[in-house]
């Protein structure tokens, strides 16, 4: 199985996932960042912090960024 990382970027920092996770493909991946944004963008609006330009850069092993997932993207807004 290839295996991704999910990087995050917040404005000119980046944390990086050293450790990345097997997924069975790359659209799997993209519905994890999904997810995982998700389930950060809970976490901080119950904490009362600010949801600002967090994103995931998601790469393969040869480091190729593959997308972008920005957190505010997962929000529904009517």
């Amino acid at each position: 199985m290839p295996r991704f990382y999910f990087h995050i970027r917040d404005g000119e920092k980046i944390i990086a996932d050293m450790e990345g996770i097997e997924m069975k493909s790359a659209r799997a991946a993209l519905e994890e960042a999904k997810a995982a944004a998700r389930e950060i963008l809970a976490s901080k609006g119950l904490r009362n912090e600010v949801i600002d330009g967090q994103e995931f850069e998601v790469q393969d092993v040869l480091g190729t960024t593959l997308f972008t997932v920005p957190y505010k993207s997962v929000l529904k807004l009517e």
